[in-house]
């Protein structure tokens, strides 16, 4: 493996089970890969690597990092770039506050997370974690719009070998509430830009006073620029109305944000849920919990720790919570609530594994109950409104027939609710916020109270344009169903509908496309995989990170094994590996009984498109001939059933690796398409084959022992080497 900026193909470096794995994997692949004269880099975007570059000044020379997010985001603009992307943390303020205190454990002085900060000093600090939390990302490498879908082979798979589905029942109690005034998608106003335009965002208080909440944001002509507001109150009022039914109904209550990636709004969204469910407490010691650092938008987990030490607000807290709803559990053995930590319930994934269990969550009793499903803002709300009353009309989905929903998602130069973080805001004073072009047009405006959520975000031409345009190509490709997902009556949508609509029916395809609000797209989505077909969802952001997940874990029982390409728009390719989140129960499980389960299909399936596009656009058919055979090699995994277990003793990632570069040797000893490659790699495949028992009792010598891989967000390499590579004789092997 070489760390030169200009190798064939770029891995990046992540957190979590994705960077464990890694140090198996990734050995393989660059020894493989040098074979066909391919180079294979890393470039370091974990959490723990973010903080490091953003803080150059703080370290030693020896300790100083690149910033390598930024030369990412420079090389996705290019036709150069072939990069495969695994999935990396998007921090909520806990995380953050928790790799922060693990570096400066380890010896780097980077400074502390300042939750009030005062001085410039910290001022300057807070800027820069502010940019790193949330997903920082993601945003700066999707420099184009994204084509997801099960491989053939996983979904083929999926269908002879189907997974646990729980089942549903037509009275189950499970439901979705969202607001039905007051929110986002209420109070959203948008417009298309004639021409270029250079908007500042004002509030003018009620007091007269005037404050640029921002300066100089700038949008190119075509340009979709959406502003909104949550309406506080009108949250606060539904919080508590839904906690009182959820009480009355006997269920579950659960909160489901994204507090990840929307990282400015939904934290804030999470704290008025954290401080409803514990209204009484708040009103009897709000202030007294103030002075102790409580911050509801931190969670329960964090307000517990700061004032466990006083007996009578613990009694408080307790008594509250005998009187509330029980909480959906994160772990129920742990006590770890829905309302612990922001990051730990993501709705993406806390929803459709809820679904997939027949509407059940986990309750403080370690039982399954049904759950009121709270979604504040209805947005996207009614997706999964809708599909919880699909099953309770239909029953589970059976994933052994079920057809599958493939996506195109809008979500180049940080379309979408996601781009918005720089412009959200939590109003400080009643007033107006108004958002003015520069020649003095007053583009959006609305009336806000203090506590009033306010965002602007933006969707560019040439990204929406490449949307419809990769939309009519996947269409052609698979001759299926096809549908936008747009709500004409939702303000933004009608924009976009203005632009997608001329353009296919230049393109003579509009009888080939539908168009349906969310909620109706839903339900013709399940209907047609019911039957066996494959759907395409044509989506904006949110909803291409919301399917990507729902449909694949009903269809696949995971998200984790997708093909997801991203199209960059200068001609490069973004290859990401699934929508699997970094799995910090995996880590967790690795460190106390020395076993990975995380599955490294994903990563598989975008390794092997990153080498037939760089035989693409570099000429290198040795690549494609590689690319080729882990195709075999990934069916190869499927159909012998290698892919980890989820239990100690069982085989798990290292294992899966073992067969995964077996399986891709054997395919390139036996491939027609080029000798030379045949002839090298005939002797690997045999090597590994007949030292089989040889390897895979080294790499099971330690199983079940703790181990240590010298930090959680930042760890060992060497020891996180020894523990992913036990076999000697593999390695010996692979070179």
């Amino acid at each position: 493996m070489t760390d030169q900026s200009n190798a064939d193909i770029i891995i990046t470096k992540v957190d979590e089970a994705p960077e464990l794995a890694s140090a198996s994997l990734l050995p393989i692949v660059s020894s493989f890969a040098a074979a066909a004269g391919v180079s294979i880099s890393t470039r370091d975007i974990s959490l723990a690597g973010r903080i490091l570059a953003a803080f150059p000044e703080y370290l030693s020379e020896a300790q100083r990092i690149s910033d390598d997010l930024a030369i990412l985001g420079d090389l996705v603009k290019t036709p150069e770039a072939n990069v495969v992307k695994l999935p990396n943390i998007s921090a909520s303020v806990p995380q953050l506050v928790a790799a922060i205190q693990e570096l400066q454990s380890q010896g780097y002085a980077v400074p502390d997370f300042p939750e009030a900060p005062v001085s410039d000093a910290e001022k300057a600090a807070r800027a820069k974690y502010d940019a790193i939390k949330g997903s920082a990302v993601n945003p700066v490498l999707r420099e184009g719009n994204s084509d997801r879908r099960a491989a053939k082979a996983v979904k083929a798979y999926a269908q002879a070998n189907p997974h646990r589905m729980g089942d549903w029942s037509a009275d189950s109690k499970t439901r979705v509430a969202s607001m039905s005034g007051g929110d986002f998608r209420t109070n959203e106003a948008s417009v298309t830009l004639a021409k270029a335009a250079v908007a500042k965002i004002v509030l003018k208080a009620a007091d007269g006073s005037e404050h640029v909440l921002k300066d100089s944001v700038s949008y190119p002509a075509g340009t979709v620029v959406d502003a909104t507001y949550m309406d506080v109150a009108a949250l606060q009022d539904f919080l508590t109305a839904e906690i009182d039914r959820t009480k009355a109904e006997g269920v579950l209550f659960s909160l489901h944000l994204k507090a990840t990636m929307m990282k400015v709004s939904d934290p804030i969204i999470f704290g008025h849920g954290v401080r409803a469910y514990l209204a009484p407490v708040f009103a009897a010691f709000g202030d007294k919990m103030a002075t102790m650092g409580v911050n509801p938008n931190s969670g329960l987990g964090d307000l517990l720790e700061r004032v466990k030490s006083d007996a009578q607000i613990m009694a408080a807290i307790d008594a509250c919570m005998a009187a509330r709803p029980p909480l959906y559990m994160v772990d129920s053995d742990r006590g770890i609530t829905n309302l612990h930590v922001p990051s730990d319930v993501i709705i993406d994934a806390s929803l459709p594994a809820l679904i997939r269990a027949g509407g059940k969550g986990w309750g403080p009793d370690g039982k399954e109950h049904d759950a009121v499903c709270v979604i504040p803002d209805d947005s996207y709300a009614p997706v999964y409104d809708e599909t919880i009353k699909f099953f309770k009309e239909n029953g589970k989905l059976n994933p052994a027939t079920a057809g599958t929903v493939q996506n195109i998602g809008l979500m180049a130069q940080k379309a979408e609710e996601y781009g918005s973080h720089p412009t959200t805001f939590e109003i400080a004073q009643a007033g107006v916020v108004q958002m003015i072009l520069d020649d003095g047009t007053v583009l959006h405006e609305h009336a806000v109270k203090a506590g009033d959520i306010w965002r602007s975000a933006s969707t560019r031409k040439a990204p929406i344009e490449d949307w419809v345009n990769l939309a009519i190509d996947r269409q052609r490709s698979e001759g299926c169903r096809a549908i936008f997902w747009l709500d004409e009556t939702r303000a933004h949508d009608a924009e976009l509908i203005a632009y997608v609509k001329p353009i296919l029916a230049a393109k003579g395809v509009a009888h080939l496309f539908e168009i349906m609000a969310p909620r109706e797209a839903t339900r013709a989505s399940f209907e047609t995989i019911t039957e066996g077909k494959t759907c395409i969802a044509i989506t904006g952001n949110v909803l291409r990170d919301y399917l990507t997940d729902l449909f694949p874990i009903l269809e696949l029982a995971t998200s984790a094994k997708m093909l997801s390409i991203v199209k960059l728009m200068q001609g490069g390719g973004l290859f990401e590996t699934g929508a699997g989140g970094s799995a910090p129960k995996h880590v967790q499980q690795l460190q106390a009984e020395n076993h990975l389960r995380w599955d490294s299909l994903g990563e598989f399936c975008a390794l092997g498109e990153s080498f037939k596009f760089l035989a693409d656009t570099k000429g290198n058919e040795k690549a494609r001939v590689l690319g080729n055979a882990i195709d075999a090699a990934t069916q190869g995994v499927l159909d012998h059933d290698r892919s980890p277990g989820r239990k100690a003793g069982e085989p798990d990632n290292r294992d899966s690796h073992y067969w995964f570069a077996r399986y891709w040797a054997e395919a390139m000893a036996a491939q027609s398409d080029d000798a030379e490659l045949a002839a090298h790699f005939a002797p690997i495949a045999k090597a590994l084959a007949e030292k089989e028992a040889a390897i895979l009792a080294e790499l099971h010598a330690a199983r079940g022992q703790a181990v240590d891989t010298g930090g959680y967000y930042h760890n060992d390499p060497a020891k996180t080497a020894a523990i992913m590579r036990p076999s000697a004789t593999m390695n010996a092997i692979i070179g």
